[in-house]
């Protein structure tokens, strides 16, 4: 096996590891016994659990973000809702283990952070679409910032719910949550007020 294979194979157990028992649970041993190496070479390529941890996390942060916003290309404002939602339901099914390590209070600083920065970046791409469908429609642009992050954070916290639910079927639930997001937003009043009874 090339350094290569064998860097790509312990990434590949250790991301399974770290998915089914999370950062604590997994040791450098367990790692290197189920790649059938010795702990020596784990080290080798990665330092330490910290390391491989963090490049595993790296991975899945940047797949993750960059399916997201290349969801976001313009179009109707509910196309690309459902487009969103689809393409991050999409990655808890294909890639639960991913999303399982993602979700997961995360020990170890990454290059591209951690569930919540890939929130953020995501909501920031929803608050500039948002913020031009608002001002066509004479709502206060400001405002798009907290519905980025409502609309976001509906579809992620769904997502992990979905992940061990995994009922209704994808495309359901997508379809739920932009009728709850659209029919909702489509009937926006300019200046809300609670109406405490």
């Amino acid at each position: 096996m090339t350094g290569a294979e064998r860097r790509q194979q312990l990434l590949n157990v250790a991301r399974s590891l770290f998915a089914e028992k999370g950062f604590d649970g997994t040791s450098i041993e367990e790692i290197a016994n189920r790649a059938n190496v010795s702990k020596p070479v784990v080290y080798e390529h990665f330092g330490g659990k910290e390391g491989i941890y963090a490049v595993v996390v790296d991975r899945e942060t940047r797949l993750l973000l960059d399916r997201m916003v290349s969801t976001l290309h313009g179009g109707h404002p509910k196309a690309m809702l459902e487009q969103a939602a689809s393409a991050l339901l999409g990655y808890v099914e294909e890639s639960h283990d991913g999303f399982r390590i993602l979700v997961r209070d995360s020990p170890v600083a990454s290059s591209t952070g951690t569930f919540s920065t890939v929130l953020n970046d995501i909501a920031s791409q929803v608050e500039h679409i948002l913020g031009q469908q608002f001002a066509a429609r004479g709502y206060d642009e400001k405002l798009s910032a907290l519905y980025a992050q409502a609309l976001v954070g509906m579809v992620a916290l769904t997502g992990q719910w979905w992940l061990d639910a995994r009922r209704p079927k994808r495309d359901e639930v997508a379809a739920h949550l932009v009728n709850l997001a659209w029919n909702g937003l489509s009937h926006l009043e300019h200046k809300p007020k609670l109406r405490l009874y």
